[in-house]
């Protein structure tokens, strides 16, 4: 049996309700014709039966014409039908453009795409470099679940501004933590009170705000005065290289593992895809499911950019430290 398309079933639908809506008419007729008067007894009975008999009769002219458009939409119809079955399974596709779906994303490697950046078997700024959004982000869970927290993150979607929420047996409120995978955008005084808006809206009184980028002076002073702890990928390496070797290597191949190079869509959680140029826009990442999560194009170009702290251009930083007493736990 041929699978109907959407199209199709509304029109089956439709067919179906008016017919329906046609024998509810000759039905609610015949009542007012014969059953109706039947009950109704002396003057006002008779009075009312002569006043519903037009009803009826009009109730029973509906019902016909109703029905009557059911068979002529039928018989418009049973064509089609026949002329669909008679197309091969594998040419409908083709023939029925309504019947198409969007494709799905799988991944494989084309002759045109650049291949994935060399790992690196230390940690260095290239690491940070090499990996996506994603990564980092899971990158930055697993070095808080090492320091004994128990952590919580979404893949995708909205996150209300948090990217990871930790819990300890030695704090009282949870704590928030924004990643941002920022490569050559130093994270600003703006991003800063947005962070502490979201801070705010859960009633918290700290926050740390991690990026593989750098900050801004005036957003190194908001933080500082405002319990927003402040660290950038330079800080953030320093500490894993205080880890033991086997975390070292373990929070390595968490930033390694998959196609780590390869961005996600932070809409629906898939791997984009590499898209060549077109006009004036250069190579850029896309998602193929665009139409559904709304996911905007990443330039290529852009996306290879070094990161500030990487080229050597390093911002002055304030008067800050990372505090120990997080990382222990207390």
């Amino acid at each position: 049996m041929a699978k109907q398309t959407r199209t199709e079933r509304r029109r089956v639908r439709a067919r179906q309700e008016l017919a329906g809506k046609g024998w509810t008419a000759i039905v609610i007729g015949i009542l007012l014709l014969t059953m109706v008067p039947a009950f109704l007894q002396g003057p006002i009975g008779n009075v009312l039966g002569q006043a519903l008999r037009p009803l009826g009769w009009m109730a029973l002219a509906l019902g016909a014409i109703l029905l009557g458009l059911h068979q002529l939409v039928d018989r418009d119809t049973a064509p089609k039908k026949a002329e669909r079955a008679a197309v091969p399974r594998s040419l409908r596709s083709s023939a029925t453009p309504a019947s198409r779906q969007e494709p799905t994303f799988v991944p494989e490697r084309s002759s045109a795409e650049e291949p994935a950046p060399p790992q690196e078997q230390q940690w260095s700024t290239a690491v940070l470099f090499a990996i996506e959004w994603r990564r980092f982000e899971a990158l930055c869970e697993a070095f808080y679940a090492q320091a004994g927290f128990a952590t919580r993150s979404q893949s995708h979607g909205p996150d209300g501004g948090v990217d990871i929420w930790l819990q300890s047996k030695h704090i009282v409120a949870p704590r928030i933590v924004q990643c941002k995978h920022w490569r050559n955008t130093r994270v600003a005084l703006k991003d800063m009170r947005e962070f502490l808006g979201v801070m705010a809206s859960h009633k918290l009184q700290n926050g740390t705000f991690v990026t593989s980028s750098t900050f801004t002076r005036e957003a190194l002073a908001f933080a500082e005065a405002n319990g927003i702890q402040a660290q950038d990928g330079a800080a953030l390496l320093k500490l894993i290289r205080l880890r033991t070797p086997e975390q070292q290597a373990a929070l390595l191949a968490v930033a390694y593992e998959g196609e780590y190079w390869r961005p996600t869509c932070a809409g629906c959680g898939t791997k984009m895809v590499e898209r060549p140029p077109k006009g004036n826009r250069g190579a850029f990442w896309g998602c193929n499911n665009y139409r559904r999560c709304g996911a905007k194009p990443i330039s290529k170009a852009k996306a290879r950019v070094q990161p500030d702290h990487a080229n050597g251009n390093k911002v002055p930083l304030t008067k800050r430290r990372w505090s120990l007493r997080l990382l222990r736990g207390d």
